[in-house]
């Protein structure tokens, strides 16, 4: 199936079902972890995303995670933390946050979704969903990496990496 088909063939469907949809009609590698949770691996621009989504049926949130592929060292906590703070400053949805037994790097957000037994979620929720996520993985990829390898501080990170360009070069 692709996004053509898929955008005409469902109105909504159950979140893990509707994002495993989502993930086959852009035709990203995929898989069902159980019932209630699905992993994706997708390709960015700069790094490959690995896209994890949970179901907790009982509070009906959908929560998501998107993991840029960078893990921190335990001498740069303290500089990464920073950063992230700065970062989630600037988000309107979801926040970067670092797991510190792992020194991994991860956005993460969650959808509160409404309904009775039989809870649903629409195309347009998956898309905002995931495309949260990456946009977000994406816009602040550079940050990292200039914290991490660039040896910049945290605000120098930012203001090198959100510069806005005008045109087309």
């Amino acid at each position: 199936m692709n996004l053509d088909e898929f955008e005409g063939a469902r109105d909504d469907a159950a979140p893990i079902d509707m994002l495993e949809s989502y993930f086959s009609a852009h035709g990203w590698q995929h898989e069902r972890v159980g019932e209630d949770e699905i992993v994706a691996h997708v390709q960015g621009s700069w790094a490959q995303y690995e896209l994890r989504s949970v179901w907790r049926e009982e509070d009906h949130v959908l929560q998501f995670l998107g993991f840029p592929d960078i893990r921190v060292t335990a001498d740069k906590h303290g500089v990464i933390y920073e950063t992230i703070g700065l970062i989630n400053e600037q988000l309107w949805l979801g926040h970067f946050e670092m797991w510190s037994s792992s020194g991994i790097v991860l956005f993460r957000h969650a959808a509160l979704i409404e309904g009775s037994d039989d809870v649903s979620i629409s195309l347009e929720q998956a898309e905002a969903l995931v495309e949260a996520a990456l946009d977000e993985c994406e816009r602040f990829y550079p940050v990292f990496q200039f914290v991490l390898w660039g040896g910049k501080s945290p605000k120098e990170a930012i203001a090198a990496a959100l510069i806005e360009t005008r045109g087309e070069a």
